[in-house]
């Protein structure tokens, strides 16, 4: 039988889940900025869309965002400084 914390706690980490995975879709949210905001690195976001997502959708997922600049702050970076 779980209580009511139980299932208010069970609630948040659902909550927390879909905020990672909206995160994770957006072309402009690098894996950087989840991060800061989820203390998640990008082996637990791709561990947590593995296990939210249809496989397919999953593996769309990873060929969309595998090579992306815009999912890497550190490389867009380097891309983006203009050269002496």
């Amino acid at each position: 039988m779980t209580t009511f914390g139980d299932d208010m706690k069970q609630r948040e980490i659902d909550i927390h889940v879909d905020q990672v995975i909206e995160m994770a879709w957006a072309d402009d949210v690098s894996f950087e900025k989840i991060r800061r905001e989820t203390s998640l690195n990008e082996a637990d976001v791709i561990k947590i869309m593995r296990g939210h997502l249809k496989a397919g959708s999953f593996r769309c997922w990873r060929k969309r965002v595998s090579g992306r600049l815009s999912k890497h702050e550190k490389r867009a970076r380097l891309l983006n400084t203009p050269a002496e």
